[in-house]
């Protein structure tokens, strides 16, 4: 296999990544990022890691993951070598990079803020050190006026004069306006894609500004794959979790991605300040956005007053009272810390717990935390909806469950097949505090 490529990557690369060749070729069998994060915590509770799966031990590592992921199906994912060759030489007569979460190089932003739901891989082309410097997301509508187009652009403009980098999705209208403008103007941007980062990475309109070092391209997804509006949504979180704060020009009302994307953020992440246009008529999409604790963009005009808009102090933002560090996963080789955000909201959902406590059993170690976080499900849900909490297959999910019935901690109702606690079992839970996004109780 490539050298260029770190051999935990490669390992990372086979058992996730669909490894395109030609469109919609691609293994059924690759473990989604819930089934790496199991994978990643056990070999950090055996102190291996990922290129480990490569190495002569291999045969005996997978023994460990039985219970948990099929050996069967880590096997012939891992027998992809060949293919992985072929893909690694096309990435690379396209200048196509390859990091991991085990690499040095990835963006420690990502890490930092989105922690185990950060993408196991990421793909890219140009300068990496420009998705280290922070800036300003700019995201809106793909349908924009041309008034709308010249604002965004002009917003590009300020921030190449305020010497900061502009975050975008790369999608017609907004994104690539506030994007060019700020290319434009001399300054740097990151476009984070959701579809054929291969064919945008050989444009001529991209390759200028990449060779200059203006522009990075980045995508969680394999750089032959085509658009798809699952991966557009998803990957909304990067392109706030790379930024110190951000700016909706335009959105719909409840609905499209970049609505989608700002939700998230307020409701769920709170990262950074959010901000919405404030000036011309700003529709019920921004008027809804501010109700929800977006803040009225202040309209700077200098460089001076942009970079004053982009410090505004982060416990501004409702709900969010201070960052806390704690240790990364040693699934996840390179090192640093993760920033984590206490949650005060009122709701409690299903998250994976932080890295499990070393244990000579790692699949009973993670099944007692899941029974401890399925306990505490308000209200009955099905076997999709659990795999989707936990991110794991549904498969997974329902060896699970139907575990737990047995087990008495859960019920089953029919039409359709949903699992629910029992009320004795609710009314005998001790009071639980608000938990965060990490699971973790919030200090006082």
């Amino acid at each position: 296999m490539n050298s260029l490529v770190s051999q935990n990557t490669q390992a990372i690369l086979l058992l996730t990544a669909p490894l395109i060749t030609r469109r919609g070729d691609y293994s059924s069998e690759l473990l989604t990022l819930g089934e790496y994060n199991l994978l990643a915590r056990i070999l950090h509770d055996i102190q291996r890691e990922p290129a480990d799966l490569l190495g002569p031990e291999a045969s005996e590592l997978l023994k460990r993951f039985q219970g948990v992921i099929d050996s069967g199906r880590l096997t012939r994912l891992l027998e992809r070598g060949f293919l992985l060759t072929q893909v690694i030489e096309r990435w690379e007569t396209r200048s196509i990079w390859v990091i991991s979460r085990a690499d040095p190089g990835y963006p420690r932003r990502l890490k930092a803020r989105l922690r185990e739901a950060a993408p196991a891989v990421l793909y890219g082309c140009g300068d990496t050190t420009i998705f280290e410097t922070g800036g300003i997301a700019i995201v809106g509508s793909r349908k924009a006026d041309e008034v709308l187009i010249e604002y965004t652009e002009s917003i590009g403009h300020l921030a190449a004069r305020a010497n900061k980098t502009v975050i975008s999705g790369g999608a017609r209208g907004i994104d690539q306006a506030a994007m060019r403008g700020v290319l434009q103007g001399g300054g740097r941007t990151v476009g984070v894609l959701a579809d054929s980062l291969d064919r945008l990475a050989l444009s001529r309109d991209s390759r200028e500004y990449l060779m200059d070092n203006q522009l990075v391209l980045i995508s969680p997804y394999d750089p032959a794959a085509g658009f798809n509006v699952g991966n557009a949504m998803k990957r909304n979180k990067i392109i706030y979790a790379l930024a110190d704060a951000a700016l909706v020009v335009s959105s719909d009302y409840k609905k499209g991605g970049t609505w989608a994307g700002v939700i998230e953020q307020l409701d769920k992440f709170r990262f950074i300040p959010v901000y919405v246009r404030s000036n011309g008529n700003i529709g019920k999409g921004l008027k809804a956005l501010q109700e929800k604790g977006a803040l009225p963009w202040p309209n700077p005009q200098s460089p001076d007053l942009f970079i004053e808009a982009l410090n505004v102090q982060i416990d501004l933002i409702k709900g969010v009272n201070g960052y806390k560090e704690v240790a990364p996963p040693k699934g996840d080789k390179d090192v640093g810390t993760y920033e984590t955000k206490p949650d005060y909201s009122v709701r409690v959902s299903i998250s994976m717990p932080n890295p499990i406590t070393p244990s000579p059993k790692p699949a009973d170690e993670l099944f007692a935390k899941v029974k401890e976080l399925l306990l505490h499900m308000n209200d009955p849900k099905t076997e999709t909806e659990v795999a989707a909490d936990l991110q794991v297959s549904k498969k997974q999910a329902r060896e699970w469950l139907q575990r737990l019935v047995k087990e008495g901690v859960l019920k089953r109702k029919q039409k359709p097949l949903r699992y629910f606690v029992p009320s004795e079992r609710q009314e005998n839970l001790f009071e639980i505090p608000d938990r965060g996004e990490d699971g973790q109780t919030p200090n006082p």
